[in-house]
């Protein structure tokens, strides 16, 4: 039995929604506490342990400084490599009440993730008790 375009379309929908959806949780589930980590200011931290390397007559701390040197590349790669949060939430708000309402998810299920308050109200959906 073929699929009507409705149906094919309906299953599109729900594929374009949880794409952004997941793409958004998956972005503030990565996020770190504390203050948020620049480019500038891991460049600035690269640049002083490359000094600190060349200056270095302790093999011991050479070592510790190439650690953290990698370390710090890794982190300014993955900085690199995170998508835009704005875009990505603003295509949130765009799916999530869709979304909700199709799958029956609550605004708790959505804040005890960590999804902000403000993000969900944008979206459209409404405060409800804890079940």
């Amino acid at each position: 039995m073929a699929m009507s375009d409705e149906h094919k379309a309906a299953l599109a929908e729900g594929r374009r929604q949880s794409r952004a959806i997941k793409a958004y949780l998956g972005a503030i589930a990565s996020r770190r506490p504390g203050r948020p980590t620049t480019r500038e200011g891991l460049t600035d931290r690269l640049d002083k342990v490359k000094a600190k390397i060349a200056a270095s007559d302790d093999p011991l701390e050479t070592v510790e400084l190439i650690q953290s040197r990698l370390d710090i590349e890794q982190t300014l790669t993955e900085i690199d490599a995170q998508q835009d949060l704005d875009a990505l939430e603003a295509e949130f708000v765009e799916q999530v009440a869709a979304y909700s309402e199709r799958k029956g998810i609550s605004y708790t299920a959505w804040r005890e993730f960590g999804v902000p308050a403000n993000v969900l109200r944008s979206a459209g959906i409404k405060e409800t008790r804890r079940r």
